[in-house]
């Protein structure tokens, strides 16, 4: 085990991945670290342990290793939110861009009951494209988004600010300047 350190100092960079230009925000490094990844989970469920939450929903697919601890620490279920194609039964769809491409995103379309109080969670946030979506589906199902969490916040491409003009609380546990 380590000694704790902020959260930003678990997580490595990784130039030019997946593609040219772009800064990789890895947070394979946080969750190889049992301190720093507790540190990372306690810091985003801790907020929440009050405000009735109902669903810990997460995207696809670091996004998973995150939602599923939190689930836990908080005693709630969880509901995943894959790309297209990988959810058995019915499922409804969202089609988003990301900062290096386009995707479709899915969620069951029985993954709670209309009125559910969801934390969404992922690792990275950068155009908000992906958590976008996610909201979207969430709220199509008739759920309610008390907030979205994240490890990483790349506040330079806007998705945290995008985030908050369609109302949804955000929560970051750290940033990283530029791209």
């Amino acid at each position: 085990m380590s000694e704790t350190r902020a959260i930003k100092d678990y997580i490595r960079t990784i130039p030019d991945f997946p593609i040219p230009g772009v800064q990789f925000r890895d947070v394979t490094t946080l969750f190889s670290d049992p301190t720093g990844f507790r540190q990372a989970v306690d810091a985003l469920a801790n907020p929440f342990t009050e405000d009735r939450l109902t669903t810990v929903a997460a995207m696809d697919a670091r996004g998973f290793i995150l939602g599923g601890a939190v689930a836990y620490k908080l005693g709630l279920p969880f509901v995943p939110i894959r790309k297209k194609g990988k959810l058995p039964g019915g499922t409804i769809a969202e089609a988003y861009s990301l900062e290096y491409g386009e995707a479709i995103v899915e969620i069951h379309h029985d993954a709670f009951d209309p009125g559910a109080r969801v934390l969404l969670v992922d690792d990275l946030l950068a155009t908000g494209g992906t958590a976008v979506a996610g909201v979207k589906l969430i709220e199509r199902l008739g759920g309610h988004i008390v907030a979205a969490a994240f490890v990483v916040n790349l506040p330079d491409l806007g998705g945290s600010a995008r985030l908050r003009e369609l109302g949804v609380e955000v929560l970051t546990l750290c940033d990283f300047d530029g791209d």
